[in-house]
Order: structure tokens, then C-alpha cells, then sequence
């Protein structure tokens, strides 16, 4: 099977992740019925973190190993990328060693550098532009609760970030509309997001505006990873870009919420189909199709 990697959310097709969320679906009942699966028997995932997670590393790990699989975890430091050796010789070596590597860094040129030398699939844990896995888990979680998100209007509150980039990219896969409403200083660049066209997304002043009959309103943290020395600048800029009950009010009212804890929030779920939908992925990425029982989700 040709080698596949995952570096941002448009690598696969809307046929593509409606086959993934029909596996996530099986692999997750599988799971909560305690029924073992274990397809990866004998195959191992190494991590590469030069950016530290709770979330990544431990569904990574936890997915990998319910998959029947090992892991290797590495730091950046433990690694001869800590001490100068070129990306390109790490990643030769590192993936003849292992069946699958997930990355997650800084910039995407170094994880599109590594998996064009890499002779396993590469999967993106997040970098500066792009964050997929976050978006593959979400939108399960939005179709899981509420069926389809095509059509829907989904409310960016905050930066334009890598979560961000990753939403707008989905949207026009998956034909839903996206309200953005960020800061001055902090508009979306669409060359940056790595967007088609911008059909499927509008831009407000009023972050008030955006929230308006929104079927989903999700944000992230006014201060990413590796931004710490702008936090107090961020915290004057982003003051009138929170998400509270007054926002929620002006979505539609069963909007769902993700990323915080208001009423119709989904975060525990959120952060659980990470789980899942990171085993179909490596499962897809490593054996390819195999056979779902049911239809595909609609999506």
C-alpha cells in the first residue's frame, strides 16, 4: 500500500473521513462493550514532541496500545535533533525502526521535511499552522451528537490559530460555514490556513455577530504554546473575545460548545474521540480499508 501521511486536514477526502468516522464509530463501541481489537499487534508508533501535551501524548499512547501496538515517546532532546543532526538523518533512521511516527512540533516545514524522507506514515500532533487530529475528533464528536454538520454554521471566537486554520480548511470539505471573529492583529491569512477559496467562511468585527444562530461556537486559549511572552498583551487584546453564557445566548439553543464548560458543552466527549478517532486513523494509515459493519456516517 503507498505510503500515506496526515500533515493537515485536506490531505484526505470528505469520502475519506466518512469512512474513518464509520471505523471510529465501530472501534468506540468495541471499546465502551470491552471487547478487545488489536489489528497493530507487532507495530509500533514513535512520538516526537518538541511541543509537550497531556491530550496528544496520552491518546496517542493509550489508542496505540489498545490497537495492540507499542510506543516509543521522544523529546526533542532525546533525540540527535536536540544536538544539530540534519531532520533528513533523524527521520531515516527513526523510520526504519518503526511502523508509524506522530510529530508534534513548530513549524510545518519541519514535519513536511521529515515525512518526505520518511518511509512510514507521518501523522501531524499539531504544529504552528495546523492541528487535524483536534478537528478529526471534533467534528466526530459534532456528527456523533447532532448528525450531519454539513450546512451548519460553526463560530470561531478568538485567534486565528492552528485550531483555527484547521476548521476553515474543513469547512470546505465538509460544506459548512465558518464564523470567524478575532482581534485586531489577529485576522485569518488565508495562504497561512492553506484555504481553496473563501466560501465557506465570513469575518466579524463583533464577536457578539459571529455567535449568531451558531450551531457550534468553539475557541482555544488566548495564549498558544510558544506566545508566552506576548500573554499580557493577549490578555488586554482578547478581553472582549471570551466565550460566556451572554455569547452562548446568541447561538442557536441547542448549540453545542467546545473547548470550555458552559451549558451544552461537550468537552469530555471532545476530548475522548481524540482517542478513538486517532486509532481509525493509524489503523487506516497502516492496513488501509477493511470492511465496517453499517452505513458510513452521514457527515
Amino acid at each position: 500500500m503507498e505510503t500515506r501521511h496526515y500533515l493537515q486536514f485536506k490531505d484526505f477526502s470528505l469520502e475519506e473521513y466518512e469512512y474513518l468516522f464509520a471505523r471510529t464509530g465501530w472501534i468506540k463501541d468495541m471499546f465502551k462493550r470491552y471487547q478487545p481489537y488489536q489489528p497493530l499487534r507487532d507495530r509500533t508508533l514513535a512520538m516526537v514532541f518538541e511541543k509537550h501535551s497531556t491530550r496528544t501524548r496520552v491518546s496517542f499512547e493509550a489508542g496505540m496500545h489498545q490497537l495492540g501496538g507499542s510506543v516509543i515517546t521522544l523529546m526533542t532532546r532525546d533525540t540527535q535533533m536536540g544536538r544539530g543532526e540534519p531532520l533528513e538523518d533523524v527521520a531515516r533512521v527513526i523510520t526504519r525502526m518503526v511502523d508509524i511516527v506522530m510529530i508534534r512540533t513548530f513549524e510545518q516545514d519541519i514535519i513536511e521535511r521529515f515525512a518526505r524522507v520518511s518511509r512510514v506514515p507521518v501523522i501531524n500532533g499539531l504544529t504552528n499552522e495546523y492541528h487535524p487530529c483536534q478537528i478529526l475528533g471534533d467534528i466526530f464528536t459534532y456528527v456523533e451528537h447532532r448528525g450531519s454538520i454539513r450546512g451548519k454554521t460553526v463560530t470561531w471566537i478568538g485567534d486565528s490559530n492552528n485550531v483555527c486554520n484547521t476548521w476553515l480548511q474543513a469547512a470546505e470539505l465538509f460544506d459548512f460555514n465558518v464564523h470567524v471573529s478575532t482581534p485586531p492583529g489577529y485576522e485569518v491569512e488565508p495562504e497561512r490556513a492553506g484555504l481553496y477559496g473563501t466560501d465557506h467562511y465570513e469575518e466579524f468585527e463583533d464577536p457578539m455577530q459571529a455567535a449568531k444562530s451558531a450551531d457550534l461556537i468553539t475557541t482555544d486559549v488566548w495564549t498558544s504554546m510558544g506566545d508566552e511572552a506576548e500573554d499580557a498583551e493577549r490578555k488586554r487584546d482578547f478581553e472582549a473575545w471570551r466565550v460566556d453564557r451572554e455569547m452562548m445566548k446568541a447561538a442557536k439553543k441547542d448549540a453545542l460548545f467546545m473547548h470550555c464548560l458552559p451549558a451544552q458543552s461537550v468537552v469530555w466527549d471532545e476530548a475522548e474521540n481524540r482517542l478513538h478517532t486517532q486509532k481509525a486513523l493509524m489503523e487506516y494509515l497502516l492496513l488501509g480499508r477493511i470492511k465496517t459493519q453499517g452505513d458510513l456516517w452521514s457527515t
